[in-house]
């Protein structure tokens, strides 16, 4: 009968605290040491070799019953004693919580090999250790965000964006720099430059089919090598892929620590994206002559400088309030409705959720960015004037495709900035109260009172809803596939 059977066998024994192997040697090493015996004179009393009963009192062996009561009797106690889950003495809880840390996942990640923890350890030193690995552990928590934290780290950052009208000027002033370096004219960034811009940097471009599928690039940065999917060159913007691949090591990005520093990596990374796609020096001038026209068109934006639709949304909001003095707003939304992207410094009222989080709120089906989805015209661009609660807004939209399906983007300001557009004479008009549950979360009157009791939906849950994000510093990227990926591809 194993130490595991008597442990239940004994139920005056049960108790909250989990009765371990550990315990129990160190309980016996307690009670001998209380007694003044030697490891070897109870190992005589109870007829075993001593280096058997070493092993029990460092937790390695399990005592069987017979035993276990053999070592109760010469100790003077009864096996429930033995059993028992009442505090150790200090020095012995220190060295149970020790042992236990090194079976855990935490020094096997750091590769720190299980070590005898002998007596000539101080107990400082054993304290200091375990609280670096209480540290370790609270930072692996705080990485692995849940669904609600990492909307609080987006709030914050949206926040942020809004008081700076959607501004890096120090990102700006980077771009300025890298285009100054490779000597870039002005006007749109060609390809060629983009591939100047990696060899300012120390980079040369590598494109391969069997980039591990959770990357958009990998930067080799021992070697020099920055390795891109050979499907880039057949669809998509190449530029893209390899500026925002350059953008972490022009900023001087290091593994972020926390969920909040990622996302504001990834911003930052974006940002400089456009900035470099975009420049602002020649941006800029190109938008106030568009204001002065009373012709402004984020097609006109996209179509000078070659870039995506989303892109060029992206720049205007931008520079819209800083050098136009236009107040702004941004959606992106998936066919099914989802908001996936959102930035507003114009009093619009998106929806909602509690913590003030817009990303993953169904999108009112009279806004421009869901009526777009039905207008059969792909090739021009949607306006729209909606009314709401909170005044006139109007809005240009388009739909583009992607490998997660179709996104409207639309950028829309205030009724008296429209002047300032093409498209204000649209004669496409919305009412839209999403502040409202009536509005469009609701089925009209009829409909429900028809289908309610007699319809249940099989809801399909998006997968992140309730599980944890993935850990780790760069989230849901397989590192031992990047690792294995670099190794394979490194020069010989």
């Amino acid at each position: 009968m194993t130490l595991s059977a008597t442990h239940d066998a004994m139920t005056d024994a049960a108790d909250d605290e989990e009765v371990d192997s550990l315990t129990i040697g160190r309980r016996i090493r307690q009670l001998r040491t209380a007694r003044g015996m030697t490891l070897d004179e109870l190992a005589a009393a109870v007829e075993r070799a001593p280096s058997q009963l070493s092993m029990i009192e460092n937790g390695r062996r399990e005592p069987k019953l017979t035993l276990l009561r053999t070592i109760a009797r010469v100790l003077g106690v009864s096996v429930d004693a033995l059993l028992e889950s009442e505090p150790l003495d200090e020095r012995a809880t220190l060295e149970i919580a020790i042992e236990r840390a090194m079976k855990g996942q935490n020094f096997q990640a750091l590769g720190i090999e299980p070590f005898r923890v002998g007596k000539s350890i101080p107990d400082d030193v054993l304290k200091a250790m375990l609280a670096l690995h209480g540290e370790i552990d609270r930072l692996r928590d705080e990485r692995a965000a849940t669904p609600e934290e990492a909307r609080r780290a987006n709030v914050a950052l949206r926040r942020l964006m809004r008081t700076q009208s959607n501004y890096f000027a120090e990102l700006e002033e980077q771009a300025r720099a890298i285009l100054d370096a490779v000597d870039h004219p002005s006007g749109p960034l060609t390809q060629r430059t983009a591939s100047d811009i990696a060899a300012h940097l120390g980079f040369t471009l590598h494109y391969v089919p069997d980039l591990p599928q959770t990357t958009r690039s990998v930067a080799d940065i021992k070697n020099g090598r920055l390795y891109l999917s050979s499907r880039l060159t057949a669809k998509g913007d190449p530029r893209t892929a390899v500026l925002q691949a350059l953008s972490s090591r022009i900023l001087g990005h290091r593994e972020p620590t926390s969920y909040p520093e990622f996302l504001r990596q990834r911003v930052e990374t974006n940002y400089l994206t456009g900035a470099l796609l975009i420049p602002e020096a020649h941006a800029v001038p190109f938008l106030q002559d568009a204001k002065k026209d009373r012709a402004i068109s984020i097609e006109d934006l996209r179509d000078a400088y070659s870039v995506s639709y989303e892109t060029a949304a992206h720049r205007f909001t931008n520079l819209a309030t800083v050098h136009l003095g236009i107040p702004v707003h941004f959606l992106k939304v998936h066919e099914s409705g989802t908001i996936t992207k959102a930035y507003e410094n114009d009093d619009v009222n998106f929806p909602t959720d509690r913590l003030g989080s817009i990303e993953g709120q169904l999108c009112c089906r009279r806004w421009t960015s869901r009526v777009v989805f039905d207008v059969d015209d792909k090739f021009n661009p949607y306006y729209q004037y909606t009314d709401t609660g909170n005044g006139t807004y109007w809005c240009t939209a388009r739909v583009e495709s992607s490998s997660e399906g179709s996104h409207s983007v639309s950028v829309g300001v205030r009724f008296d900035d429209t002047k300032w557009f093409l498209g204000r004479d649209t004669p496409n008009r919305g009412v839209s109260k999403h502040s409202v549950e009536v509005c469009c979360r609701r089925a009209p009157a009829d409909l429900e009172s028809a289908w309610r009791d007699h319809s249940w939906p099989n809801v399909r849950t998006p997968r992140t809803l309730l599980a944890t994000l993935p850990t780790g510093a760069f989230p849901g990227v397989d590192t031992t596939d990047v690792y294995e990926f670099l190794e394979a591809h490194a020069p010989r």
